[in-house]
């Protein structure tokens, strides 16, 4: 799940009390490009008797394609975090810019930047700060609107940069003691002949697992992301990705149910 830190709606420590209100036992905090809300989800979540499992969703290229990487039970300590944060943190700078100056051409008000930047706050900016800004602003209804017309896949907002390429960001996540797993692998808009390559290609850089019960995932899909898993001997994962209660697509600590004893989950239990 994800909080204000990247691009979330609640605080680490609110989303850890929310998480213990709906029995949640063991929490992963992954949020985009960057560990900053682990600290206070540590302490929140030590102090209510809940298990955080600390992570990050890394932005990530592979051959030209951007993919999302999780990074499960990784050490925030581990010094080459920092450096590689603040890399992450001017590209979404630069690409932030970009994004702006495509929706002012769009006929959105000028101050596009500086209302996403106030959305966002101390977070890493993103495409969800950019539609909270346009909702405020009254160019759109929604949240969903804003990526309908603006923020979507191929849409004016939909601004690439030169994330790190996947094998560092495996690379990093390793050194760090975590787990890497390919986040929601169905969301890319790949055919399943096609994503069981791509599996296969990172599976030989390394990675560790891929997210399978994650929100919009059908059963049929499970089982077809099971069947690869099984063939390449990978790890799988499952998470709700929860930004924000008004979101109609995710709730905090429902996904679909996936039984298999390749489940992180185990590895984190019996650690």
């Amino acid at each position: 799940m994800h909080s204000t830190a990247s691009d979330g709606a609640l605080s680490p420590s609110e989303l850890v009390a929310m998480a213990v209100d709906a029995s949640v036992e063991y929490m992963a905090l992954t949020d985009h490009d960057t560990l900053a809300g682990l600290a206070e989800a540590q302490q929140a979540a030590s102090e209510a008797g809940l298990t955080l499992i600390p992570g990050v969703e890394l932005t990530c290229l592979w051959n030209r394609r951007v993919l999302h990487l999780l990074g499960l039970g990784i050490d925030p300590d581990y010094p080459g975090w920092k450096d590689y944060e603040a890399r992450l943190a001017e590209l979404r700078i630069t690409r932030a810019e970009k994004i702006a100056h495509k929706l002012v051409a769009r006929g959105v008000p000028e101050n596009i930047l500086a209302l996403a930047s106030a959305q966002a706050g101390d977070g890493q900016i993103g495409r969800p700060h950019f539609a909270r800004a346009l909702l405020a602003a009254g160019v759109v209804s929604s949240e969903n609107e804003a990526f309908d017309r603006y923020l979507g896949q191929g849409k004016a907002g939909d601004v690439k940069a030169e994330w790190p390429d996947i094998v560092e960001a495996i690379d990093i996540i390793r050194k760090s003691g975590g787990f890497s797993v390919l986040a929601h692998p169905t969301k890319y808009s790949l055919t399943f002949s096609r994503l069981r390559l791509l599996v296969a290609e990172l599976a030989k850089s390394g990675i560790d697992g891929i997210e399978i019960g994650c929100p919009n995932v059908s059963r049929d899909q499970i089982g077809l992301l099971l069947r690869i898993a099984d063939t390449l001997n990978l790890k799988i994962s499952s998470g709700s990705d929860f930004h924000n209660p008004e979101m109609t697509w995710t709730r905090l600590g429902r996904f679909p149910a996936v039984e298999s004893d390749r489940h992180l989950i185990h590895d984190f239990i019996r650690h």
